[in-house]
Order: C-alpha cells, then structure tokens, then sequence
C-alpha cells in the first residue's frame, strides 16, 4: 500500500480516506500534526485508491484486513495505536476496533460515516462497479472529474495538494486513480460493528454534511461530535476542528 508518513515518538495516528479519494485529502490536517499530535502520522492510500495496488474483493473485510497488514510494521509496543477514518475510512476504522484483524486501537475516530443506506443506493454502487473507468483526453479534465466524485469541488481547485494521486494517465487517456470495482463494498453492518468493538468509539461529522445526518450519526453513538458548520470533507475544511476532537478524547 501506499503511504505517507511523519513526525517521532512511540504513538501512531492511522488516517484512513474514503471513497474515490485518497491520502492526500489529509494533507491540511497533517500540516498541523506537529503542534497538535505527539506521535507519528500514516496516511494511507486504501485499496484500488491512489497509488496503492487494486485487490480481487473491497468488502470492508478485506479492507480491514490489508490495512491491518500495512500498519503492523509501524507499530512500537510502548505506543499508541488511533485510528482516524472519514466516511469509507471511518468504517474500516470499525472494523479494525473488533481486533478481527491484528491489531487493537486505542480508539477510533471516525467522521462522515453514511448510516443510511436505501436499496437503490446499494444498487447504484453495484452499478458503478461494474463499469470501466472513464477516459478522459487531459488530465486537467480528470482533475475536475475527480473533485466532483470526491465532493472536493466547492473546497479545493484542481491544483490542490488534496487532489495529488487522484487521477492517472494510461494508453487511453486520463481516468481516475480509483479501481471502478471498489464501489462494491456493499452496506456496511455499522451497528454490528460497534457493538463488536474492544476500544472506545467516537463518532462526529460536519453539520452540513449531505451524506448523513447529526440524528442519524447519534443512533451509534449518542455522544457524536458536531464538527461544526462544514460539509462532508470536513478534514479538509477545518482540520483544527478534527484535531480538536481527537485530543479532547484520546
């Protein structure tokens, strides 16, 4: 998989995207992680995300599972482990919390989970799964088209650090980095794997978030954090907001 990392010191925050995206969208976060975090910073690309490699299956499973393998070799018996997922990401960092997988954190974040799910929407992303990429003949439309699948485009131009290893070039043309096939994740059992979990849950989300809402979110977790009046990337639009929520609780 591929990785960024950085800062010192026995602790480890994991930071775990979501779908379509990639590791970058943690940039505006991570260039504060030497005031705001004592300890060391990995930022992954998920499976078919990025520059990491595709896999046969994405069901959060799998998921979990290749994570798990990437991080074990970063992890120092005295330290900390602290997941920090949006959305996809969140749920993986659930997935994690059952300690299914390898290793146990000491807490999970996990802001911008989709709680609800209709059949249609299920459908959709079977859909999308099912097709190839989209071709397009510059890379500066592949970046507008990766802002849009993102939901980075009222928060970031094309030329955004967020928007680095979002799309790729081949013998066709540009499309994006993303593995169509990974849209197949299928509904994830959000309240499974919360009641499964070995460490302390913290739900949160921006207050305009069109994905989910506040109610929603608190039906997992009664004390959600409202993350204030930003939109689903909230770590994007207000990282110190992110951070503040991490160090009040881990």
């Amino acid at each position: 998989m591929y990785t960024e990392q950085g800062g010192e010191g026995p602790d480890l925050l994991v930071l775990l995207h979501g779908m379509g995206a990639t590791g970058a969208v943690w940039s505006p976060l991570c260039a504060q992680a030497g005031a705001r975090w004592r300890g060391r910073w990995l930022a992954l690309d998920l499976p078919g995300h990025g520059a990491s490699d595709r896999q046969a299956s994405y069901v959060i499973g799998q998921h979990a599972a290749t994570v798990a393998r990437a991080v074990l070799p970063h992890l120092q018996p005295e330290g900390r482990l602290v997941v920090l997922g949006h959305s996809l990401g969140g749920v993986i960092g659930l997935a994690l919390a059952t300690g299914w997988f390898g290793v146990v954190p000491h807490a999970v974040f996990a802001a911008g989970i989709k709680v609800a799910w209709s059949d249609e929407e299920v459908r959709r992303m079977e859909t999308l799964a099912a097709q190839p990429a989209k071709r397009f003949a510059t890379e500066e439309e592949a970046r507008e088209r990766y802002l849009k699948v993102s939901g980075l485009a009222a928060i970031a131009d094309a030329t955004a650090p967020v928007v680095a290893r979002g799309v790729t070039q081949g013998n066709e043309g540009w499309r994006l980095a993303m593995d169509p096939r990974a849209n197949a994740v299928g509904k994830p059992p959000l309240s499974e794997l919360v009641g499964l979990a070995r460490c302390p849950i913290h739900l949160g989300q921006g207050r305009h978030d069109a994905l989910v809402t506040l109610e929603q979110t608190r039906s997992l977790d009664p004390d959600a954090r409202d993350l204030g009046p930003h939109g689903h990337n909230v770590m994007v639009e207000a990282p110190g907001a992110v951070w503040d929520w991490v160090a009040s609780l881990s």
